[in-house]
């Protein structure tokens, strides 16, 4: 009985235990229902719109990417179209050209201007015995029953001779020399359309007879700058010819003078020797004798051709503050030669820095020119003497050289004209002027030559 009220008390016991565990068990479980409700609603619907929108993705980018591929290939072919335009475009605009142009070399080098008339005479007239025979090359499969078929395919090859011929005579009357490659290639292109066009009849211009027309635009270009060059060098002649002019009436006005002097100053040496007056003798003849040795100066320039002033010049109003002009006058008043050079071809005088006599002026001024090669702004034309240097430097290379004829060297150039037209040229505002102009083009400049 004891025994069963013990056992009673400890189930009840348990009991009350079992059901706090039991409690507790429930909440887990309600625990565990809701987080598997989020998982759920987590692996639900949400993820699969976003594996949704992925995949849309993916198929966006291999969508781009096939485009991009088609897009690439469009636009090779269409590079590969625009160079095989681009090779049948032939430049003809004289500015392109004229930008291009190197030194102009001869297909056929000859000594003057009338051996190039003599050799296109020649080759015309082969061009004209070509034109009457193999020029033109035409054949047919078929003539029809009276050979209308042949007569058509001459006629044709007439015909598209005639073509050619008129743009190779263009080519021929329009060539300069700087377009002579250019002319050259238009004419190969219009063989190659004319080949194109007649190939149902096998119409093509011959290769002898387009090598013949391609060697007279050559020969053409070719007497065109021997032209050029040849005026080039009369106008230097000529040039020469004014300035050995003008030295030689200089010589002639300053012989006569002297020989005044001369007889002048021998009548009164003689009549002191007559009266005696040993003073004023002595002073006489004296003034006799420097007549006398200034006589001898004039006969030996007369004879040295190569005597004469060099000078260094520069011009800061027309072409900056580092460019000078290096030349040589046999002028008896070397600043005649000087005053020239800036009286129309420029806006402002020059600026003597040096001018010195040299018995051997033309060596020593060749000597300055070598020395500044590399400063020379024309680098085509060397009678152009105008290098890109300070008047500091020239003076450097003429020490160098070991010249001492040089009494006077100015570094500054005065620029009297140009720095009053600057100052008034700023007027009463006082605006800013630039330091100097605008470079001009030297090597087409009146006051370039020498």
């Amino acid at each position: 009985m004891v025994v069963d009220e013990r056992i009673e008390v400890a189930l009840s016991g348990n009991n009350d235990e079992v059901a706090e565990l039991q409690q507790q068990l429930a909440e887990a479980h309600g625990i565990i229902a809701e987080l598997r409700a989020w998982t759920g609603q987590l692996r639900g619907t949400e993820t699969a719109a976003l594996e949704a929108e992925l995949r849309q993705l993916r198929s966006a980018v291999h969508q781009s990417r096939s485009e991009y591929s088609v897009l690439s290939s469009a636009e090779q072919q269409l590079r590969a179209e625009v160079d095989a335009l681009r090779a049948q475009v032939v430049e003809t605009r004289e500015v392109a050209l004229l930008q291009e142009v190197g030194s102009y070399e001869y297909a056929h080098p000859l000594d003057d201007a009338l051996a190039y008339q003599d050799m296109l005479a020649a080759l015309r007239q082969r061009i004209r015995n070509a034109a009457r025979t193999d020029a033109v090359t035409c054949h047919v499969d078929w003539s029809g029953p009276t050979g209308e078929g042949r007569e058509l395919a001459r006629d044709m090859a007439k015909l598209m001779l005639r073509a050619y011929n008129i743009e190779a005579d263009h080519a021929v009357r329009s060539v300069t020399p700087h377009t002579r490659d250019a002319v050259k290639t238009r004419l190969t292109t219009s063989r190659d359309t004319i080949a194109r066009l007649g190939a149902s009849l096998h119409i093509t211009i011959s290769a002898n007879y387009h090598s013949l027309r391609l060697r007279e635009i050559d020969l053409t270009a070719d007497h065109l700058a021997k032209v050029a060059d040849s005026r080039e060098r009369a106008w230097a002649h000529r040039e020469r010819l004014r300035e050995d002019a003008k030295v030689a009436q200089e010589i002639a006005r300053e012989r006569a003078r002297l020989a005044k002097e001369r007889a002048r100053y021998a009548g009164v040496v003689a009549k002191l020797a007559a009266i005696g007056d040993a003073e004023a003798l002595a002073r006489a003849r004296k003034q006799l004798a420097s007549v006398k040795e200034a006589i001898a100066g004039v006969e030996q320039r007369a004879a040295n051709a190569r005597a004469g002033y060099v000078y260094v010049v520069s011009n800061i109003g027309a072409f900056g503050p580092d460019v000078v002009k290096i030349g040589m006058t046999r002028r008896l008043d070397p600043m005649d030669r000087i005053r020239e050079l800036g009286e129309d071809s420029v806006p402002f005088r020059f600026d003597t820095h040096a001018l010195f006599f040299a018995t051997d002026a033309v060596s020593l001024t060749t000597a300055l020119h070598q020395r500044l090669a590399h400063k020379r702004v024309n680098l085509v034309n060397p009678r152009c003497e105008f290098f890109r240097a300070t008047p500091a430097e020239v003076r450097d290379v003429l020490v160098e050289l070991g010249e001492d004829h040089v009494l006077e060297y100015t570094d500054t150039a005065q620029a009297v004209e140009w720095r009053v037209s600057s100052r008034l040229r700023s007027g009463p505002a006082g605006a800013a002027v630039p330091a100097f102009p605008a470079t001009a083009d030297l090597a087409t400049h009146g006051g370039a030559r020498p």
